[in-house]
């Protein structure tokens, strides 16, 4: 059995960290994975847990709350019409199948080859969220036929190997393909169920080395962790909302690009042994 001090510490850390993802999510609409991960490895380094399989405990407890937020998310946007139901059946199977190979390569990966990747692509997501413009475009609508069948998969397997949804690369590919801003980030909600289901049904059978896994993990998801996560962000992203309304989020937006920009150079430095 864990120490009780140490389970203490563990719960003390995944409530703050739990609260600050929650406030996020509803102040900038920003998905809980980008902010989950880093700070899961974080927290769990700091309590000891520095074995080669970390990065895959991170990825798969943060997947496993993202089944929690975004079916809600998803359930409360479809009451107000905004889910696009063509997209996401269009691009359902194939973002699937880039999940379950993301599932497939990530298993095989040493925790620090994922933070290698989890930092070159934070830097490009951070980079857009701090220079995108609304106006940029790729194309009039969404593709289909062949362009679908190539990017949808990446997407589910770019995602898995972040630990993170839809909103991530389903919000500006969507709106790169002029997908209007509160529709993107409704259907790719539902992009987020995708990617999380199946991705952690194999994560809940990997078989990870006991100094990667904290106390009370099934496979390499992290129970107490995705249940205080999940009850925390519930209780504290409307706080995000309200904020929202009450101020302009976009310099925030913009400081939080440069916080996450920040964020993924310290993981990649920490990958490459600095």
């Amino acid at each position: 059995m864990p120490e009780t001090a140490l389970l203490v510490q563990m719960l003390a850390l995944l409530i703050v960290i739990g609260g600050i993802a929650g406030v996020l999510a509803g102040l900038l609409g920003v998905g809980g994975g980008i902010v989950l991960v880093p700070s899961f490895f974080y927290a769990f380094s700091t309590l000891g847990y520095e074995g080669p399989q970390l990065m895959q405990v991170c990825l798969a407890t943060s997947l496993a709350t993202i089944i929690v937020t975004s079916i809600r998310s998803v359930l409360s946007h479809n009451r107000k019409g905004a889910v696009d139901w063509h997209i996401l059946r269009g691009w359902a199977i194939g973002i699937a199948i880039g999940a379950v190979i993301g599932v497939s390569v990530a298993s095989q990966l040493r925790s620090t080859v994922l933070q290698g990747i989890f930092g070159c692509l934070g830097i490009v997501i951070g980079l857009y969220m701090g220079f995108g413009r609304s106006e940029w475009r790729l194309g009039e609508a969404m593709p289909g036929g062949l362009r679908r069948a190539v990017i949808s998969p990446i997407v589910g397997f770019l995602s898995v190997l972040m630990g993170i949804g839809g909103g991530s690369f389903g919000v500006p590919l969507m709106s790169l393909y002029n997908t209007p801003i509160h529709r993107a980030v409704a259907t790719a909600a539902g992009f987020g169920v995708i990617i999380a289901v199946p991705s952690v049904m194999g994560f809940l059978l990997l078989d990870v080395d006991p100094s990667s896994r904290p106390p009370y993990s099934i496979g390499a998801v992290n129970l107490p962790a995705f249940f205080v996560v999940i009850a925390m962000t519930l209780t504290t992203a409307p706080w995000g909302v309200k904020l929202a309304h009450a101020m302009d989020p976009k310099p925030l937006k913009r400081v939080f690009a440069v916080f996450l920009t920040l964020v993924a150079l310290n993981m990649l430095r920490k990958a490459m042994g600095l």
